[in-house]
């Protein structure tokens, strides 16, 4: 399991971090606060707040799940 912050700004935003979670053949959460939702699922990522930083959590430790991480580059947070 591997873990990291993100930032999801905007609509378009949430759109390309969905269309790349939903190529993982593996499990992706969010979580803000108490709340975890399916990272695949663009209407679970709506009920979060947005205006705040995620944990990204990615059920998988091999070199899929480092891929993953590449590709979602641009929403990490520093």
């Amino acid at each position: 399991m591997k873990e990291s912050k993100v930032i999801l700004n905007s609509i378009d935003d949430v759109k390309e971090f969905v269309a790349l979670a939903n190529r993982c053949v593996f499990d992706v959460d969010l979580l803000s606060g108490r709340y975890a939702v399916d990272a695949k699922s663009i209407m679970g990522i709506f009920s979060l707040d947005l205006t705040k930083t995620l944990t990204l959590v990615v059920h998988d430790d091999g070199e899929k799940a480092d891929d993953f991480l590449d590709g979602i580059k641009q929403f990490i947070a520093e």
